[in-house]
């Protein structure tokens, strides 16, 4: 089982990348995340690698971080989502994006990805919204403005299941909140969700 491939670069396309791993070429399927990160042909390049064993082949899917390459095995753990969708899905929309729309329950932003109906969507949002606070928690070297709005809603859903809320309760007014313009800072997301709730 191949976890990570360091080499240079001999073939780049938009969606693979052939690596020389002393002197052996391996043909690599990528999102268009990892991609935008690589080095132009001769250049260095590390990748976490996921295979992908079938009766008719091996495939290798690498991606530039692990937590890329974790979200990816969370979504093709998914019924309807293969390999190559799950690459699709990380091309079409960034992880912070999709670690939100699946938080959030934002069909309308999944299916706003290529080839992904609304029946994958919910799936996704269903199977996956709990798993993907590891992920989304996991990330504090990403200083990318999703992920430190994440922290916000995290914390501020938290004090209101404190509070003696319901977590699906929470959530909702959180989201209406959010829709309605409150400030990102858990102070006023939560005095914003109180009234809400309060209705």
């Amino acid at each position: 089982m191949i976890a990570h491939l360091s080499g240079k670069i001999l073939e780049k396309e938009i969606d693979r990348v052939v690596i020389d791993v002393a002197g052996v070429g391996y043909e690599v399927g990528i999102p268009l995340s990892t991609f935008y990160e690589l080095g132009e042909v001769g250049s260095e390049v590390s990748l976490r690698i996921h295979t992908n064993v079938r009766e008719d082949a091996i495939q290798l899917f690498g991606f530039k971080t692990a937590r890329e390459r974790e979200l990816y095995l969370l979504l093709i753990s998914v019924q309807g989502v293969g390999a190559k969708s799950g690459l699709t899905l990380l091309s079409g929309m960034s992880a912070d994006d999709i670690v939100l729309a699946v938080r959030s329950g934002n069909i309308t932003k999944l299916v706003s990805i290529p080839g992904v109906g609304k029946k994958t969507a919910e799936r996704l949002i269903v199977e996956l919204r709990d798993k993907v606070v590891s992920i989304e928690t996991g990330s504090s070297s990403s200083v990318s403005l999703p992920t430190s709005e994440n922290a916000v809603v995290d914390d501020a859903l938290s004090a209101l299941v404190n509070l003696g809320y319901q977590k699906a309760a929470a959530e909702k007014a959180l989201q209406q909140a959010m829709k309605e313009g409150a400030e990102l800072t858990v102070q006023k997301l939560l005095r914003a969700s109180l009234q809400i709730l309060a209705k």
